[in-house]
């Protein structure tokens, strides 16, 4: 059995390993007796809340409501996270992973202001990106047969894509049982646009291949980094001429001095040069 790719492995221990914290905090703060937990804090609130922090974007997608409801995020990462990694690779993965997250965040703020949903509610949960993953499996594999519980025969990845995105826009509209319906749509959406973005821009050497923004950056930063490189050796070549050139020039007036000084005293004697002559020419004979 092929392992977990590392992003995907990651995903799932943090969102474990903040359920876990989630409970430990609580209980400290319950035996301080304030009945607090870390959704308190990390959970998506309204943006017109006083408890909404703009980091909840990101922190919400990795916070839950209790197992029941992580085991099933889980799950489906899991199922289809590692596929989508192995496609992409790790870094395009992750950024296609919060980039779903976020966008079903800010769907969920949206509807919220519309009215379509309470805006007394916060938001927890990773079924946002989750639901992304889920629509870019049924983009890139849309005919691979899936055996879904409680189906009972094969159903195609595209099928299974549309009857959960129909299903929970029904949901969305029909029912008021405290699931984020919206954003779970939003995560597909803001997933559905990014993947047709990448198509229509594709890689030197093919769609899967197209490098991804922290790439970009990085290689941008690279190039810089030569740029200056190369003009700092362009300035050194300079600055070195320049002193040789200096340098040369010196030794020159130098010489030129000295042999003036021997031509005077070809001419008339050694006892006609002045002190700062005869110093001149005994500075010049040390340094021989």
């Amino acid at each position: 059995m092929q392992s977990l790719p590392t992003i995907t492995r990651n995903l799932l221990l943090i969102n474990v390993l903040a359920l876990l914290a989630n409970g430990v905090f609580g209980m400290f703060m319950a035996n301080q007796g304030m009945e607090v937990d870390l959704n308190s804090y990390l959970a998506l609130y309204y943006i017109g809340s006083p408890y909404f922090q703009i980091y909840q974007l990101v922190t919400y997608m990795f916070m839950h409501g209790g197992w029941i409801h992580l085991i099933f995020n889980m799950f489906a990462l899991w199922m289809f996270g590692g596929i989508i990694e192995r496609m992409w690779g790790p870094k395009k993965f992750l950024f296609y992973y919060l980039a779903c997250g976020i966008g079903a965040g800010l769907t969920q703020e949206a509807v919220q202001f519309l009215g379509f949903a309470s805006p007394f509610s916060s938001t927890v949960g990773a079924s946002g990106a989750v639901f992304g993953i889920l629509l870019a499996f049924g983009m890139l594999f849309p005919n691979e047969r899936l055996f879904i519980i409680p189906i009972p025969f094969p159903i195609k990845a595209k099928w299974l894509v549309i009857g959960y995105g129909a299903l929970e826009l029904v949901q969305a509209f029909g029912y008021n049982d405290g699931v984020a319906h919206f954003a779970h749509l939003g995560g597909m959406i803001f997933g559905y646009f990014l993947i047709r973005y990448w198509t229509k821009h594709p890689g030197r050497s093919g769609y899967y291949d197209n490098p991804d923004p922290f790439d970009k950056l990085r290689n941008a930063y690279g190039n810089w980094r030569k740029r200056q490189a190369r003009e700092q050796s362009r300035r050194d070549a300079q600055s070195d001429r320049q002193q040789d050139w200096d340098y040369n020039a010196r030794q020159r007036r130098k010489q030129e001095e000295i042999d003036r000084i021997l031509d005077k005293i070809r001419k008339s004697g050694y006892d006609s040069l002045t002190w700062e002559e005869k110093q001149t020419l005994f500075d010049q004979s040390n340094k021989r």
